[in-house]
């Protein structure tokens, strides 16, 4: 995995395979950046419905990742709360999810930070 940053915030990308690791505490920087207040992208995401097993570990942590059902997308969120892995285009079909509101500048920044582009309308 690479590692880069923008605007203080550390993304890892996987070169390999397209996939994206946050950190604990990195998706409400990002929410932060684009104007949400602490802690409510998180809370969004801790209500995705269907949590279930999942395959692949963390990359922090021996654990293996649980998988939620966030809008059309499935996310695979470590089980000790060290972060959240996102799938070759997971983050490109959320942004297109959430392009109203708050959601969608968090989206928007989403989509600038990862080169994803921004989605019309956010």
């Amino acid at each position: 995995m690479v590692v880069f940053g923008l605007e203080g915030v550390e993304i890892d990308r996987c070169l390999d395979c397209g996939g994206t690791w946050l950190d604990a505490g990195e998706l409400d920087q990002i929410g932060a950046l684009a104007g949400l207040k602490p802690g409510r992208l998180t809370e969004a995401l801790e209500k995705g419905g269907g949590e279930k097993h999942g395959g692949r570990r963390c990359p922090r942590c021996p654990g293996k990742l649980r998988v939620i059902q966030v809008d059309k997308v499935e996310l695979d969120r470590c089980p000790h709360g060290h972060g959240l892995w996102f799938d070759a285009k997971e983050i490109e079909t959320l942004i297109s999810a959430f392009h109203e509101g708050e959601e969608g500048r968090v989206a928007a920044f989403l989509g600038d930070l990862l080169g994803a582009g921004r989605v019309k309308g956010a």
